[in-house]
C-alpha cells in the first residue's frame, strides 16, 4: 500500500520530455559562454557548416559553427589549432547529446588576421604564385603609368611628384580605389581587371601608405592576390612602409619598399639618360673615327703593294692585240691551205665530170622525151628522135639505121 502511494506521487517523464527539459535547462543556464580548447576531427560537409571537437587534456565537447557565422572568419580552422570561441550550449534532441554552437572564434595566441595571412601565404606559395618564373619584366621607359590607389591620400601625390621630377612628360593615369575598409579588396580587383581590359598602360603601381594588419587587410586578400598574378600588365606593389609586407608584394612582378621608391623603380631619371646618351655619343664618335683612321692606314699600306691599274690594263691590251694578230694569221693560213686543197679537188672533179669529156670530142646521146642515156642500140627504134649533147650545145636527130659492132678490147668500136 505504501509503494502504491509513492507511485501516485512520482512524476514519470518520457524520453522526449526529459530531453526537452534538459535542453531548455542547458540553453537557459548557458545562453552564451566563452570556451577555449584544441580543434579535433574538423570537417566541412556539403552544407558548408563547420563540425569539430573542442578538447582539453581531460574531456571534449562537440562544436558546430554554421555557414552564416563561419563565412566571417579571417582564417581557416585546422586540427590541432588552439582557439577561443563564443557560443551557446544546445542539446541535439534526436541523439540526446549536447554541443556548443559557436558564434565567434579566434585563434589562441595569434590574431585571426595574422593567421589568415600566414595560411593564405602558405597556400599561394604552394601553388607557385610567388615563383620568379612568373614575374614579368618592368619596361625600361614606360609611355603610360597607371596608379591604383586612393586619389585623396598623400601616397598619390608623392608618386606623381617623384615621377615628374625624374621624367616630367610621362603619361600618368590614376585609377581611384578604396585602400582599406569593407569592399576595398573588390575595388582593387576591379581596378586591375579594368587595367587589363583597356591594355593601354605599360606598367601599374599598386600603392597605399602604412598601417596595421587590419588596415592592410585588402592587400592580404586572396582575390587581390590572384588579380595581381593574372595581370598581363606588370605591377609594382608599394604597400605600406619598408617593414610592411603583404601578400600582394609576394605576387607582384616587383616589390617596392615605399610608394616613392616604386616611382623611382618605374621610371629612369631623364637627366641621367641625357648624360648617358651624350657620353655614349662621344664614345661612339671616338670609336668610329678611330675605326676610319685604322682602315685608312691599312688601305694606304695595301695600296703601296698594288701595281698601277692603268699599267695592268695596258699590258692586257697589248697581250690582247698580240693574241688577235696571231689568231688572224693562223686563220688566214688555214684559209689559204683550204683554198689550195679546194682548187686541187675541183680540178680532179672537173677532169671526171661529163663536161670535161665533152670537151675532148665525146658526146652524150639521150632519148626524147624521157632523156634516157643511150648505151645500147637495142633500146632504140627506127625513126626515134634523139638528143645529142656536145661540148658547145645540143643536136636533135632521128634514128635511120642501127648496127652492132664487135667489142674491141672490151669496148664496141664505132
Amino acid at each position: 500500500m505504501q509503494i502504491r502511494d509513492n507511485a501516485i506521487q512520482r512524476k514519470i517523464y518520457t524520453v522526449s520530455q526529459l530531453t526537452s527539459d534538459i535542453k531548455a535547462l542547458l540553453e537557459d543556464s548557458f545562453p552564451f559562454v566563452w570556451i577555449k580548447g584544441e580543434i579535433s576531427d574538423f570537417r566541412i560537409p556539403v552544407s558548408g557548416h563547420f563540425y569539430f571537437i573542442l578538447k582539453d587534456k581531460k574531456t571534449r565537447i562537440s562544436a558546430v559553427m554554421f555557414r552564416g557565422q563561419n563565412r566571417k572568419l579571417e582564417f581557416t580552422p585546422e586540427d590541432g589549432m588552439s582557439v577561443t570561441g563564443l557560443g551557446r550550449i544546445s542539446l541535439y534532441e534526436p541523439r540526446g547529446t549536447y554541443q556548443i554552437l559557436i558564434e565567434y572564434m579566434e585563434p589562441e595566441g595569434v590574431g585571426s588576421l595574422q593567421l589568415a595571412y600566414e595560411q593564405l601565404k602558405a597556400r599561394l606559395l604552394a601553388e607557385g604564385l610567388f615563383d620568379k618564373i612568373h614575374k614579368k619584366p618592368i619596361p625600361f621607359l614606360p609611355q603610360k603609368i597607371s596608379l591604383i590607389t586612393s586619389p585623396s591620400g598623400a601616397v598619390v601625390h608623392d608618386i606623381i611628384n617623384v615621377i615628374n621630377r625624374r621624367f616630367s612628360n610621362i603619361h600618368i593615369e590614376i585609377i581611384p580605389v578604396k585602400v582599406q575598409g569593407d569592399g576595398a579588396d573588390k575595388e582593387i580587383e576591379s581596378a586591375i581587371e579594368l587595367l587589363n581590359d583597356r591594355a593601354d598602360s605599360d606598367i601599374a603601381i599598386l600603392a597605399r601608405g602604412g598601417g596595421s594588419l587590419e588596415d592592410l587587410k585588402a592587400f592580404n586578400s586572396e582575390n587581390v592576390a590572384r588579380a595581381v598574378f593574372a595581370s598581363q600588365i606588370p605591377i609594382i606593389s608599394a604597400v605600406g612602409h619598408e617593414t610592411d609586407v603583404t601578400i600582394a608584394d609576394f605576387v607582384a612582378d616587383l616589390r617596392a619598399p615605399t610608394p616613392s621608391a616604386a616611382a623611382e623603380l618605374a621610371v629612369p631619371e631623364k637627366n641621367e639618360l641625357v648624360r648617358r646618351c651624350m657620353e655614349i655619343t662621344i664614345r661612339l664618335k671616338s670609336k668610329f673615327y678611330g675605326y676610319i683612321d685604322r682602315h685608312r692606314a691599312a688601305l694606304k699600306i695595301i695600296s703601296r703593294r698594288l701595281s698601277d691599274p692603268k699599267k695592268k690594263i695596258q699590258d692586257l691590251v697589248l697581250k690582247t692585240d698580240d693574241y688577235t694578230n696571231r689568231l688572224i694569221r693562223n686563220f688566214e693560213k688555214t684559209v689559204r691551205q683550204k683554198r689550195s686543197l679546194l682548187r686541187e679537188l675541183s680540178g680532179r672533179l672537173h677532169a671526171l665530170s661529163p663536161a670535161a669529156i665533152l670537151d675532148r670530142g665525146y658526146s652524150i646521146t639521150r632519148t626524147i622525151p624521157d632523156k634516157v642515156v643511150v648505151r645500147d642500140p637495142k633500146i632504140l627504134d627506127i625513126g626515134q628522135e634523139l638528143e645529142i649533147r656536145i661540148a658547145k650545145g645540143f643536136i636533135r636527130c632521128r634514128v635511120e639505121e642501127k648496127s652492132y659492132r664487135k667489142l674491141y678490147n672490151g669496148e664496141e668500136d664505132f
